[in-house]
């Protein structure tokens, strides 16, 4: 039979090519895999199960996007180019900004320092020691009014890592942007609102799951009628990746995530595709090149099947999976800092081959402190190598048609459907989360991991192999303890200044509204306004709905 030709032929190559080389020099191991364990084949010829070029990969900008979710991608513009800057105060921070903006950074990406994560003034007992020691210290509008001064908020696009506290911020950002004269429908930009993950693998969670997903609805209910043009969630792959998950893990543990928010938007009332195309996701790159390419590809095509098939939605914007990636944070090594830049441009070159919207670059020095501006320069300048020398912006998802990336898509699109029928099973993902059924497969994927390291069958250069006994002797960015001190004289002088009464009095307001069912950010934006901080809004919170705290 015709269809016999191609196996046949691949199976007497094998036969009378590699047999006797094998004899001769085996290869290097006995089996190649990705770090997901998919067994790396050889060769890969095309595929004979008939399966049709139109239903699994079409043309970018059409469903199901395998391809990508531009009609003409970079050609027409490339993707936006973000570092991930914030420390100390929120000057310096501004100072950080300014810099990457005359450096060529085309959007803001806001690290916030650890007691803004999790809902504490720089004043509160809870947050001593670690203001702005790794993001910026954003107690009140003050705060984020210096954070952004002189960058016109309709003129970039910003996007915040923040969860817990999301809504919060993002009325702060709102309300500068009125002090601006910026209508909120034309700000741009990302909060990331993405609280399942913190209870998976990251930890700067506050509040109990049913509070915390009716925040997240009430944001997205919030910017549908008067922000249309942000993305009111970065479903977040990226800290489910660092926290040890494989590839395939980290596309159905995230899409997972992302089914709940929807579920949980429709149960408040929400139809699909009201709020589905201000969905984005935030994705992981690693090192294995071709896995990630793969990844990226299999992650869009599986979430537009998802969107159209269970969901039923009706615009294509709701099937298309827009992205945001950062490079590998552990996959950086303190020893041999400068190996660093290298595994930073395969990994951006992976994302920008599988079709990211945006991009961060992780810098040398990460892991040894807080990157300096020699070091962040160098970061944002991979990814305009990328664009401007590269070639590969000039063309469409340039890799389609290989036989390794469409049999790797295919794998890691079916390996993470199964994760997703099991999580189902389970109740979804809040449910698999109270299980720990999540965080024991990314635990179980991050030892086998590490022991294939110990053992050397994983090779780290500069850690394992290649080893060199020098010291590095790079420059290191350190934040002054003294901020933490000047941080607490500007709450104190703020509270001082402004009508306690006032505040008092919309304190009293909110608690009331936190034990009804209206949406929280017109208030939310009220009370930033008028100089309650955040520390006091998560506190007033935390008095009706508690804090979350693990069974397991």
């Amino acid at each position: 039979m015709a269809t016999e030709i191609l196996p046949n032929a691949k199976r007497t190559w094998e036969q009378k090519v590699v047999a006797p080389t094998l004899n001769k020099s085996p290869e290097r191991r006995v089996q190649f895999e990705t770090s997901s364990g998919i067994p790396l084949e050889r060769v890969y010829p095309p595929a004979d199960d008939g399966a049709e070029y139109l239903d699994k990969l079409g043309f970018p900008g059409e469903y199901p996007f395998t391809r990508g979710v531009q009609p003409t991608m970079y050609r027409g513009r490339l993707w936006t180019m973000r570092q991930y800057a914030g420390y100390a105060t929120a000057e310096e921070s501004n100072r950080r900004y300014k810099f990457l903006l005359e450096q060529g950074q085309t959007g803001h990406s806001v690290a916030f320092d650890l007691p803004t994560q999790i809902g504490y003034d720089a004043d509160d007992p809870m947050a001593l020691g670690e203001v702005g020691k790794v993001g910026v210290s954003i107690c009140s509008l003050d705060d984020m009014l210096t954070l952004f001064d002189g960058i016109p908020l309709d003129k970039v696009s910003t996007s915040m890592t923040i969860n817990a506290p999301a809504a919060i911020l993002l009325a702060l950002y709102i309300a500068v942007a009125r002090r601006q004269g910026v209508e909120p429908r034309q700000l741009r930009g990302t909060v990331q609102n993405d609280i399942l993950k913190e209870y998976i693998a990251r930890g700067t969670y506050i509040f109990p799951p049913a509070p915390s997903m009716r925040l997240v609805t009430d944001l997205f209910r919030y910017c549908k009628d008067n922000v249309p043009n942000w993305n009111t969630i970065s479903v977040s792959g990226y800290h489910i990746r660092e926290a040890g998950s494989t590839a395939v893990q980290e596309v159905a543990f995230t899409l997972a995530d992302g089914i709940a928010y929807v579920q949980a938007a429709i149960i408040a009332g929400m139809a699909v595709d009201e709020f589905a195309p201000q969905i984005a996701f935030f994705f992981n790159a690693h090192n294995q090149f071709l896995e990630e390419v793969a990844k990226f590809r299999a992650a869009r095509r599986l979430w537009a099947r998802i969107m159209r098939e269970r969901f039923k939605a009706e615009d294509p914007r709701s099937w298309m999976l827009r992205f945001h990636t950062q490079t590998g944070g552990s996959t950086l090594t303190a020893q041999q800092p400068q190996n660093n830049i290298v595994r930073v441009a395969i990994q951006a070159l992976a994302a920008i081959l599988g079709g990211t919207q945006s991009l961060h670059t992780n810098s040398m020095d990460e892991a040894l402190a807080l990157p300096t501006e020699a070091a962040v320069r160098v970061a944002l300048r991979t990814q305009q190598i990328i664009a401007s020398e590269s070639g590969v912006a000039d063309t469409l998802d340039p890799l389609a048609g290989s036989y390794a990336i469409e049999s790797l898509t295919d794998e890691i699109e079916r390996r993470a459907e199964e994760y997703i029928e099991k999580i189902d099973d389970l109740g979804g993902a809040l449910a698999a989360i109270e299980r720990g059924y999540i965080q024991n497969e990314i635990q179980d994927a991050a030892y086998r991991y590490q022991q294939a390291v110990e053992r050397g069958e994983q090779i780290v250069v500069g850690v394992n192999e290649f080893v060199t006994e020098e010291r590095e002797r790079l420059e290191r960015l350190k934040v002054d303890p003294a901020i933490e001190l000047a941080q607490r004289e500007r709450l104190k002088a703020l509270r001082a200044r402004r009508d306690n009464r006032r505040v008092s009095l919309l304190r009293a307001q909110l608690e009331s509204a936190a034990r009804g069912s209206d949406n929280l950010m017109p208030l939310f934006i009220e009370c930033v306004e008028n100089d309650v901080t955040l520390g006091e809004i998560c506190h007033t919170l935390r008095g009706v709905w508690g804090e979350y705290r693990p069974t397991l």
